[in-house]
């Protein structure tokens, strides 16, 4: 199990690293995070079992293992809604909402469905890599954890530190994680690695003297910053401060996307910024929408009503208003296709407030919010072009109205029990359900033509992560020391 000093330490990469790494060598490998807390989540679709929905992250770490994502790898996600505080989704489906304090009491009663994903994974693999959650130092929320130690114990599993050199107090960080653990945990840490380290790594060798002298751990080695991580998925909307973007070419397409609050999903971006003649502005709040976009793309949300209102507050809404009658062209996905819409309705509350808001009204459809989480793998094909789609449905609600009679896809539409989405009378504003769409190549490069012409660029989206994905295998075999992390999992 790896378990951080704190947050955003590199937990999910390594996992991901170490799981390519292993699984080159022949292993059985699956990845493990007990509780998750993002709004970027997968739809699942494993063998044997109904869809559910798991953390970007595990899903990642799923392929870089070769194995389909499975429920059973991350059997409680948390993903943050405004008002309400988060939906609860255990072993891939949403059970209800809770506050924080909420939470802290519910999830003792969640170490059950802990214990049997847990389980579950141990029967086809051959090594588990299990991703904590936050920091094990976290004391003072130590009782009823399911993510860290709490987890550790029950299952007696070997614990390995990760500390994110970058951010600076590593060495003190270890050895005060350490200092405020109790001895019983303790006695589950057998190593540490220091991650993200630039130039030149024996600076750090005096440290690993003082580590083991408080601490008694010995490293298992120090990982370089790695920049093949650029051309992943980030994993949560705390990401979005340092997402990649390429150097545009002269004459680039300009997508402009509105930074909202409760943003979801927005690997769907990921795509799109691999293309070096796209050009694509996440705008923060308090910025106008860039005049000369192409293209606005409103993201997905975990909260749409909320979201549209503060979009609204923001000016966006004006801002997209006059970049369509400049005949500019309009992309809403999941929540972003239900905003643009003429209403939408929470009626029960589910994602805050009961109530109704006026959308912006750019597609003649509505939303009803319900109980029901739609979740589906879909392989779909775009009207106007014929490419062949593949994506993923989730959401909560309902949307119909006279534009569905012109979908983006038809796969769906009411016979298939899915929504194939709607366009305008002009075709050039489209909303849709549909996420992950832009990940297949010919139907991103079939979109993107649309906007503006251009040669084909030749990016293999797909090739290009699990490319990714064996670098840092490869530089993970270089630094770490991996025979010895197999042997402190099999106890030796």
């Amino acid at each position: 199990m790896l378990q951080g000093i704190g947050s955003n330490v590199g937990k999910s990469l390594l996992v991901a690293g170490l799981a390519r790494a292993y699984a080159n060598r022949g292993l059985a490998v699956r990845p493990f995070k007990p509780q998750n807390m993002s709004n970027n989540a997968a739809v699942t679709h494993a063998d044997g079992e109904i869809c559910g929905e798991v953390g970007r992250a595990q899903a990642l770490q799923a392929r870089a293992a070769r194995v389909a994502a499975s429920v059973h790898m991350n059997p409680v996600l948390l993903k943050p809604q405004s008002e309400i505080g988060a939906q609860v989704i255990v072993q891939g489906k949403v059970v209800g909402t809770a506050d924080a304090r909420a939470y802290h009491a519910l999830k003792p009663s969640l170490m059950p469905a802990v214990l049997d994903s847990f389980a579950a994974l141990g029967t086809h693999a051959d090594l588990i890599l299990v991703e904590g959650a936050g920091s094990p130092a976290e004391v003072n929320l130590r009782a009823g954890d399911i993510a860290n130690m709490g987890f550790a114990e029950a299952t007696a599993t070997p614990v390995i530190l990760v500390a994110d050199v970058e951010r600076g107090g590593a060495l003190a960080a270890i050895v005060g994680t350490c200092a405020l653990l109790n001895s019983t945990e303790r006695g589950l840490l057998k190593g540490y690695v220091i991650n993200k380290f630039r130039g030149d790594a024996s600076l750090f060798d005096d440290a690993h003297g003082i580590i083991e002298e408080h601490c008694g751990l010995t490293s298992l080695g120090v990982v370089p910053y790695l920049t093949q991580a650029r051309r992943l998925p980030a994993e949560d909307s705390a990401d979005l401060d340092s997402h990649p973007l390429l150097p545009a070419t002269a004459g680039a397409i300009k997508i402009a996307v509105p930074r909202l609050p409760r943003i979801a999903n927005f690997d769907d971006l990921d795509p799109l910024i691999a293309e070096a003649d796209v050009e694509l502005h996440m705008v923060e709040p308090g910025r106008a929408l860039p005049g000369d976009a192409d293209l606005v793309l409103i993201p997905g949300s975990k909260a749409t009503r909320a979201d549209l209102a503060f979009l609204i507050d923001q000016g966006w809404d004006v801002d997209i208003a006059a970049h369509v009658r400049r005949g500019g062209w309009v992309l809403g996905l999941c929540g972003g296709y239900q905003m643009l819409g003429e209403s939408v309705s929470d009626h029960e509350g589910i994602e805050g407030p009961a109530g109704s808001s006026p959308g912006l009204g750019l597609l003649a459809v509505t939303t009803s919010l319900a109980r029901t989480k739609h979740l589906a793998a879909i392989t779909a094909t775009d009207v106007q072009s014929g490419a062949a789609v593949r994506g993923y449905e989730m959401h909560m609600g309902e949307t119909d109205g006279p534009d569905r009679a012109r979908p983006m896809f038809s796969h769906a539409g009411r016979d298939g029990g899915h929504d194939g989405g709607a366009c305008s009378e002009n075709g050039r504003v489209q909303g849709c359900y549909l996420h992950g769409l832009f990940a297949d190549d010919g139907y991103r490069a079939a979109y993107l033509g649309r906007l503006k012409s251009r040669a084909s660029s030749g990016v293999a989206y797909d090739r290009a992560v699990d490319e990714a994905l064996d670098s840092i295998a490869a530089s993970l075999e270089d630094c770490l020391d991996l025979d010895r992390l197999l042997e402190i999992a099999h106890g030796q």
